[in-house]
């Protein structure tokens, strides 16, 4: 897992952590978690049982499929987790968007 301040521009509008880490710009899925535990792909939002079948229709197609993954802070790491799940079983990369410092 990579942590990167992402430019994504599909994605909806949330409070990321703040880390150090390089800045990418290139095609993949935006998985977002709000505070209110509502996730969202790309922008629309999705519900849990769902996200996992949604993503693979998505990303069936991709050389390197890859989700990032953009949670607000004060989201529970078990909620992260989930979706970082998801990804492993389905061998996608998972970069986590954080705020650069």
């Amino acid at each position: 897992m990579l942590a990167s301040t992402l430019v994504t521009t599909n994605a909806i509008d949330i409070l990321l952590p703040k880390a150090n880490g390089k800045t990418e710009n290139k095609k993949s899925v935006a998985v977002s978690i709000k505070e209110d535990l509502t996730y969202y792909i790309d922008q629309k939002q999705i519900n849990t049982p769902e996200l996992e079948s949604a993503l693979i229709n998505l990303l069936q197609e991709e050389e390197s499929p890859t989700i990032v993954l953009r949670a607000e802070k004060s989201v529970p790491v078990d909620n992260v987790v989930q979706v970082m799940d998801i990804a492993n079983r389905n061998k996608f990369k998972v970069i986590l968007a954080v705020k650069p410092n």
